[in-house]
């Protein structure tokens, strides 16, 4: 029997994409769960994911929230339901197929090895980025070399959003510590895991940027991400 998993995808205005989504996932050969956290998304989003879940009850979920309150706090909600239904295996991904989702199973074979966090990352040996300006790169690529440096960890794809957890990583994390919303987010989960002493593992994925719907980034992602840090060496996470 294959441990329990589910993949967490907070949504906000992702109509272009969210059936195409849970079709790609449904079709893979291990019996991956989906819990989608809508932001009440004025595009029809929820409507969409309903529609799924009553195709597939068992395997299609949604949580709707009252209003856009972030990608970090979308995740928590999804971490806290994970831990609650006791699935073993919890992953994180985009819904803008940013993430390839047949990326999945490789992230699933390294926690099945053992390794308590996998990244699919952009930077290790082998990632790469597609569609992405010159610029964006750089700046992305640094921001990580700046964390590593910051937080002294040997990470390379520090804001990755495309991972897996094992459940006893989550249950250990003070999670009500984890209170930013973007990029931070992801660099303070990763920094929480290490600082807990669990083994993590990055593996390489092919990163392509969104074709359809339109990218939620701000300089407020970015802001809080570059002060985060420092931050988060004080936290009790």
């Amino acid at each position: 029997m294959h441990p329990k998993s589910l993949i967490i995808i907070p949504t906000y205005n992702e109509k272009e994409n969210v059936e195409q989504m849970i079709d790609a996932v449904l079709d893979l050969k291990l019996d991956f769960c989906l819990l989608f956290i809508d932001d009440n998304s004025p595009d029809g989003t929820a409507q969409l994911i309903e529609c799924a879940m009553q195709k597939n009850p068992e395997r299609v979920f949604l949580e709707k929230r009252s209003g856009k309150l972030g990608l970090g706090t979308a995740y928590v909600h999804g971490f806290k339901w994970a831990i609650e239904k006791k699935y073993d295996y919890i992953f994180e991904m985009d819904c803008d197929f940013s993430h390839n989702p047949s990326d999945l199973t490789r992230l699933y074979d390294q926690l099945q090895k053992g390794f308590d966090l996998v990244i699919g990352s952009r930077y290790c040996r082998g990632g790469k980025v597609k569609n992405w300006p010159m610029k964006r790169i750089l700046m992305s690529y640094f921001a990580s070399v700046y964390v590593r440096i910051i937080l002294f960890i040997s990470i390379r794809d520090t804001t990755a959003g495309f991972k897996g957890y094992r459940l006893n990583v989550l249950e250990k994390i003070n999670l009500d510590a984890v209170t930013f919303k973007g990029y931070a987010f992801q660099i303070c989960m990763k920094y929480a895991v290490i600082k807990h002493g669990f083994k993590t593992k990055e593996i390489p994925i092919t990163f392509v940027d969104r074709v359809l719907g339109d990218s939620k980034m701000s300089t407020g992602i970015f802001k809080e991400a570059f002060l985060g840090v420092w931050k988060m060496r004080h936290m009790k996470l």
